[in-house]
């Protein structure tokens, strides 16, 4: 099985911006959880700032991944091009925040992703992309 994590501006922070919302576990120390946790699974991760970018991966994972998690971070509340790609590719998305986004400000509170992901799992910290990974390995998404 192959996952693709993809994730959008700020998100190469984690683990030092804002510990009381995104905590102190970067995403090294979850590939390498990640890695103990599910041996059966190939991850591919990719973090960008730039929205072109993201696009460009989406595209080039969606046609040959199991799976892929997308947290666009604040592009999931602006870009209409990102969820373009989204419905476009055919290996299904969830989409994770590790914020609860509808406990938040209420421009958070719109996707432009959710429409075309599988599902969303959101609010649950680093926890969101285990859940998320779970539902792809164990056949629920």
């Amino acid at each position: 099985m192959k996952i693709a994590i993809i994730n959008g501006p700020n998100l190469n922070l984690t683990g030092l911006r804002e510990p009381s919302i995104y905590g102190i576990v970067s995403f090294d120390q979850l590939l390498t959880t990640l890695a103990i946790q599910f041996p059966g699974v190939e991850f591919l991760y990719f973090q960008s700032n730039i929205e072109g970018e993201i696009i460009d991966k989406l595209q080039e994972t969606g046609f040959s991944c199991d799976g892929i998690l997308l947290n666009a971070g604040g592009y999931t509340h602006t870009s209409v091009a990102i969820g373009d790609a989204v419905r476009a590719i055919t290996s299904p998305v969830i989409e994770v925040h590790m914020s609860n986004v509808f406990a938040r400000e209420e421009f958070r509170h719109t996707s432009f992703v959710a429409p075309h992901a599988r599902g969303i799992v959101a609010g649950f910290g680093m926890e969101s992309y285990l859940l998320a990974i779970r539902a792809f390995t164990e056949k629920t998404a």
